[in-house]
């Protein structure tokens, strides 16, 4: 009995949801200039319309009447500012309302009186995925179909991979001399030009070399994972329902610039290679493509290799001499590197290398002078430790 009450409870409220999201949908597509993109927001709506009319039914095959659907003042304001802002931003805030409905049959699903009903909340869920998916899209501008379907069939691939391991090794390089420089000049202030700092680089250059290389391997790892499993999911959703899948499919080309028709066809052509859709509708509905996935074991290497390298340069001049020689071509040649860094960053970045490298040089001289006054402080005649 507790279980039938709750259901009715959580079928109100979708009711009403798919009520005010069908208002909203079609507010925004009046306002809407784009044909493409009116049309889809009309077909959302009946959707919705759909799923309302759906529940107001078994709601009313269990005793309980909805009554007429008015929205609250709350809700009257939160249309108005939908209304009122760009594309983006409505879309945004509709996608909230996707998320909230989604969360609501995933617990509807637990209450459900029998098969039937559950059948009716993953299908209703189903689309609310699709509509969320397709709220996304309407964030990206739409781009000439040749430039997409030479994107889609993978002639562009290489641009992906843009700066990906040169990228770890710059940022690896950067970690590596960013933490041992702090840690020589640290102890530099500490103990002075000893043997202490020499040992206290070498075994922080080779902490942060493993570190940093590791992480760089298991973050590449479960990337890879996360993708694959996705395809998994996808592939479970084109062989129960593929119907579904290429409209699905067909709605985002729209929006990516494609007439109707030519949405369909490409949709339709891809249904012909099932493992090639499966790529596109992962790259699609979440931006996840195999291609974006680096090597986790050439990111470790990559990684931990530069880490090491840009850790062992602030260590250098202790190899061939002592005391405060030694801090100042240290200081001197880490300064230096830390400029050449932040030239290098911008190969990713894209930057003004003089900015980028002046930040870095900066940076690097502020770590270094804390680093080593704390030192100072620690040491044996210092402040704190008499």
């Amino acid at each position: 009995m507790e279980k039938k009450k709750e259901f009715i409870k959580g079928l109100k409220q979708a009711w009403r949801d798919e009520m005010l999201s069908a208002l909203n949908y079609r507010a925004l597509a009046e306002r809407e200039k784009d044909t493409q993109k009116k049309g889809i927001l009309i077909r959302m709506a009946e959707a919705e319309e759909r799923h309302a009319e759906t529940w107001a039914k078994r709601l009313r095959d269990l005793g309980v009447e909805t009554g007429k659907f008015k929205m609250t003042l709350f809700e009257q304001l939160r249309q108005t500012v939908i209304l009122k802002s760009d594309t983006t931003s409505a879309a945004q805030m509709l996608e909230a309302g996707e998320s909230e409905a989604d969360k609501l049959y995933t617990t509807l699903m637990d209450a459900a009186q029998t098969e039937q009903d559950r059948a009716s909340l993953l299908e209703a869920q189903k689309e609310e995925h699709a509509h969320s998916k397709m709220l996304k899209e309407f964030e990206t501008a739409p781009i000439h179909p040749q430039s997409r379907l030479e994107t889609i069939l993978g002639r562009e691939k290489w641009h992906v991979r843009a700066g990906g391991w040169i990228g770890q090794a710059i940022y690896g390089a950067n970690d590596g001399l960013g933490a041992v420089f702090g840690i020589v000049s640290g102890m530099a202030g500490y103990a002075g030009g000893s043997d202490l700092v020499l040992v206290a680089g070498l075994a922080g250059s080779l902490a942060s070399a493993l570190s940093m290389g590791s992480g760089a391997y298991l973050a590449g790892k479960a990337e890879k994972e996360v993708y694959q499993a996705e395809i998994e999911r996808e592939r479970k959703e084109i062989e129960e329902n593929p119907e579904e899948e290429i409209e699905e499919l067909a709605l985002f080309y729209q929006l990516k610039g494609f007439t109707e028709d030519e949405a369909n066809a490409l949709a339709r052509k891809l249904i012909q290679q099932p493992e090639h859709m499966l790529k596109i509708l992962v790259s699609e509905e979440l931006g996840l493509a195999e291609a974006t996935f680096p090597n986790p074991v050439k990111e470790a290497f990559s990684s931990g290799i530069s880490t090491a390298i840009g850790g062992m340069i602030p260590v250098i001049p202790f190899f061939f001499t002592s005391g405060m020689t030694a801090v100042v071509v240290s200081l001197l040649i880490s300064t230096l590197a830390h400029f050449a860094i932040g030239v290098l960053k911008t190969i990713v970045t894209g930057r003004s290398w003089i900015k980028s490298g002046a930040e870095m040089t900066a940076v690097g001289i502020i770590t270094a002078a804390l680093a080593y006054g704390l030192g100072m402080l620690l040491s044996p005649g210092g402040h704190i430790i008499p």
